[in-house]
């Protein structure tokens, strides 16, 4: 039934959904690397604060935390962090549009204050599959992400007659935040191809793709003064006759290239030796699973040589409990695992390895010094 289902959806999007759906407006790869000289070497973590299980739970309004969110990017600032990637939500619009954009702004004031640069994340295609609005759900003991959600919901990217519907949420997000050098860029869509329980590895790719089209239309259309990327997370970029539609489709219409690499230091090699030949400047938007190889001491260093942008996996380790493995929904771990999955520090602002932030101060403050 499941395979008939997705069967059913793609071969609705295809009808639907034509393949000229966005806008071209690409930026040249001389503007692009001149954003990147204006920078510097960026580096950060993906952040929510150790009070949000979620996305929707850090940006409701009775859930928002400024005074968290403050200590915990001053924290950030003082291990030499300078910026912080950070994921929004379809529904927060719906629910209360001018709130959220208030919100938003508080938020970028406190980062600015610790001098921590912005990329927003305007649309997911991980964990549960289907979200709502309102209390979300306490964190199952010892399970990574547990309340996690993508955005938007499986219902809706199996609908592609409601796609439209959002339009009015990323054009409003972005129009207000275009100008506003507090936000380094804008990620439109994370992983949209990952599967989930409701929709495979066969139809997903192609309906997020219908959507992504539309999505990269509407933030052409607003025109930001911040360069947009869409991430590839998958697969062999080498071969450019080998990338999936999705995949030729995120690269092609990204200012700035951005990827996920969570393996060891080779791995990341790699992909950057990959996608290098695009002559584009680099950001690594997730990496760091220590136990699948990638370390700060391991993969940090490559980065900073090769002048790509870094971005962890894990800031404060909190609600969303990504110090245990992606496994631990099905494998029991301790309380306190060793080492940590994801995340730098502990609760209390002491790092889980303080080799780990000395290592970080010094790339850092090393990258700064450069003429």
């Amino acid at each position: 039934m499941r395979r008939l289902l997705g069967s059913l959806v793609v071969a609705t999007v295809l009808l639907s959904c034509p393949g000229d759906a966005w806008s071209q407006g690409r930026w040249s790869a001389e503007k692009a690397t001149g954003w990147a000289r204006d920078q510097g070497w960026l580096v950060g973590a993906n952040y929510i604060p150790r009070t949000a299980i979620n996305q929707l739970e850090m940006w409701q309004a009775e859930s928002f935390d400024p005074k968290t969110i403050d200590q915990e990017l001053g924290w950030a600032h003082e291990i030499g962090f300078n910026s912080a990637r950070v994921f929004l939500h379809d529904l927060l619009w719906q629910q209360d549009s001018v709130g959220l954009l208030k919100r938003m702004d508080e938020f970028l004031a406190i980062a600015d204050g610790h001098e921590i640069g912005i990329m927003f994340v305007l649309l997911d295609g991980v964990w549960n599959p289907e979200p709502h609005l309102g209390r979300q759900p306490d964190p199952k003991p010892h399970t990574h992400n547990s309340g996690w959600v993508q955005s938007p919901g499986a219902a809706f990217l199996q609908d592609s007659a409601r796609y439209d519907r959002l339009a009015p949420y990323i054009t409003g997000v972005m129009r207000r935040f275009r100008n506003d050098r507090r936000v380094v860029a804008w990620d439109l869509f994370n992983e949209p191809d990952n599967s989930d329980r409701i929709l495979d590895d066969k139809a997903k790719p192609v309906v997020a793709l219908a959507l992504l089209r539309k999505v990269v239309g509407w933030a052409r259309a607003v025109d930001p003064t911040q360069p947009l990327t869409v991430g590839v997370w998958w697969g062999e970029w080498s071969d450019a006759a080998r990338w999936a539609p999705i995949q030729r489709f995120s690269i092609e219409n990204s200012d700035v290239v951005s990827f996920h690499q969570y393996g060891d230091s080779a791995a990341m090699r790699k992909s950057i030796a990959a996608l290098r030949p695009l002559g584009r400047p680099m950001v690594c938007t997730e990496y760091m699973a220590r136990h699948q190889g990638s370390t700060f001491a391991t993969v940090l260093p490559v980065l900073a040589e090769l002048g790509v942008g870094a971005i962890n996996w894990g800031f404060v380790s909190g609600k969303t409990q990504t110090i245990f493995p992606w496994d631990s929904k099905t494998k029991p771990y301790p309380d306190d695992p060793t080492p940590w999955f994801h995340d730098l520090l502990r609760p209390n602002g002491q790092p889980h390895d303080s080799a780990e932030t000395a290592l970080i101060r010094r790339l850092t403050s090393e990258r700064r010094s450069r003429p």
